[in-house]
C-alpha cells in the first residue's frame, strides 16, 4: 500500500487532461481501463505477487491514459523509460517472469514489446556513444528536434516515462549534473519542475519498493527459521516417545 500514495500524485498531475479526452474519444471505440486491465490479466495469467502487482496495475491505468490521448505519441525515449521503470520495478522476479510481466502490460495498450525493447536498447546504446551533451541536442539529433518541433507545436504529450527516458539517456552518457537535464528539457521545451516532479516520484517508488522487498525478505526468513525449529522439535519428541 506504501507505494501507491506517489504515484497518485503523479496521476493528479497529468490524468485529468488525458481522462477528457477519452471521454470525447470514448465513441470512436477508445478501449476502457477495464477493458486494458482484462486484456494484461488475459495476457499474464500467473498469480503475480501484490508488491509487484500493485504497482504494475497502478501504472497501467496512468499509461492507458496516456496511451489513448490524442496527443500521445511513441517515442524511443518513452520507451527507454517504460523499460527502465519495469527493469528495476521487477528486479527480485525471475528473469523470464520479468519479461512476461513487461510483454503482457506492453500488449495491454496494444503495442508491441518487441519495438519498446528494440527502441530503448538502440537508444542506450546511442547514448553511451554520444560523447557530449551537444550531440543530444535537438541542434545536431534529429529524434530530439522531432519531439522538441511536436512540443513547440502543441501535439506532443509529456508522460513520467518520457521524464525516466531523458534521465536514463543522460545516465549512460555519462552527463550525471542537474544542468545536463536543465539544458536538454529547455531544449525541448518541456517544464523543468515537471521533470524533477516525477524523477523525485520514481526515485521514492524505486526506494519503498527496495525496503518493503527487504521487509518480505526478512519475514520469510524468520518463518523459514520458525519451520525448522517447530521440525526439530517435533523430531525430539518422537525421539523421546520412541525411547
Amino acid at each position: 500500500m506504501a507505494v501507491q500514495q506517489p504515484l497518485r500524485r503523479v496521476a493528479a498531475v497529468s490524468a485529468p487532461r488525458a481522462a477528457r479526452t477519452l471521454a470525447v474519444s470514448a465513441a470512436a471505440g477508445v478501449p476502457t481501463v477495464a477493458d486494458t486491465k482484462a486484456k494484461f490479466m488475459s495476457n499474464f495469467t500467473r498469480p503475480l505477487p501484490s508488491l509487484y502487482s500493485t504497482v504494475v496495475l497502478e501504472l497501467l491505468v496512468q499509461q492507458h491514459l496516456f496511451r489513448h490521448n490524442a496527443s500521445y505519441k511513441y517515442t524511443p525515449i518513452q520507451a527507454l523509460g517504460v523499460c527502465s521503470v519495469f527493469d528495476q520495478i521487477l528486479q527480485g522476479l525471475p528473469e523470464g517472469e520479468q519479461e512476461a510481466v513487461f510483454s503482457a502490460y506492453i500488449q495491454a495498450l496494444d503495442e508491441s514489446p518487441e519495438q519498446y525493447r528494440k527502441d530503448a536498447a538502440a537508444l542506450a546504446e546511442q547514448a553511451k556513444a554520444a560523447g557530449s551533451l551537444d550531440s543530444l541536442m535537438p541542434a545536431s539529433n534529429a529524434m530530439m528536434a522531432g519531439i522538441a518541433d511536436a512540443v513547440s507545436s502543441g501535439k506532443f504529450l509529456y508522460t513520467k516515462f518520457f521524464a525516466v527516458g531523458i534521465f536514463r539517456m543522460l545516465e549512460l552518457a555519462g552527463l550525471k549534473e542537474p544542468k545536463d537535464l536543465q539544458a536538454v528539457v529547455a531544449a525541448l521545451g518541456v517544464p523543468l519542475e515537471r521533470v524533477n516532479a516525477d524523477l523525485v516520484t520514481y526515485k521514492g517508488i524505486l526506494s519503498k519498493l527496495k525496503m518493503a522487498k527487504t521487509i518480505m525478505e526478512e519475514f520469510l526468513e524468520r518463518e523459514k527459521k520458525k519451520q525448522a525449529e517447530r521440525q526439530a522439535e517435533k523430531a525430539k519428541k518422537a525421539e523421546e516417545v520412541s525411547a
